[in-house]
């Protein structure tokens, strides 16, 4: 594999069995492939893609939740009667708070967290998948996560910033 510089466009993972330790060499490939910064990760061996994509997954959907827990809870003050208002927004402010944490705890400094699984029929179609044996690799894009992790982090720190004002109004003397 050469390296490559940010912004290089792709690089294939191939299924190539060779010895005994392929699976070993194919995560090493796909971890190099992250760190160099490719545009787009082609990865061929389906165990480490699916497991790749499913990784994605559960990010994306902690950062969601985050976003939507998080704006939740602050809406909720202006859309229901006032005494509904902590039995709803804090749960979901709680929800956000975590969400957000074991996000930065598991996810933040992930290289694998700057990438997409890319599903784009035309940007699929301008790939060299034609030289591929595999019939569906999981083809990964690098985005730029910066405003969403702004957006998720900002909405969960205020989140959990009313929470805590409405804690200590309910049990102030």
């Amino acid at each position: 594999m050469a390296a490559a510089g940010p912004g290089e466009e792709c690089i294939i993972i191939h299924e190539v069995y060779e010895g005994d330790a392929a699976n070993e060499r194919f995560e090493l490939e796909l971890e190099r492939a992250l760190e160099a910064q490719y545009r787009y990760i082609v990865v061929e061996p389906a165990r480490i893609g699916d497991e790749t994509a499913r990784w994605i997954a559960v990010g994306n959907c902690l950062h969601k939740s985050a976003v939507l827990a998080g704006a939740s809870c602050l809406l909720i003050p202006f859309l229901v009667p006032s005494r509904y208002v902590c039995g709803l927004s804090l749960p979901l402010g709680v929800v956000s708070a975590a969400c957000a944490a074991l996000y930065a705890v598991s996810w933040q400094y992930d290289p694998c967290c700057k990438y997409q699984v890319e599903g784009d029929a035309e940007v699929l179609a301008r790939l060299p998948l034609h030289t591929l044996r595999a019939p569906a690799p999981v083809v990964l894009c690098r985005r730029d996560d910066t405003l969403r992790k702004r957006l998720h982090n900002t909405l969960a720190i205020a989140a959990a910033l009313y929470c805590l004002r409405k804690a200590y109004e309910m049990y102030a003397p």
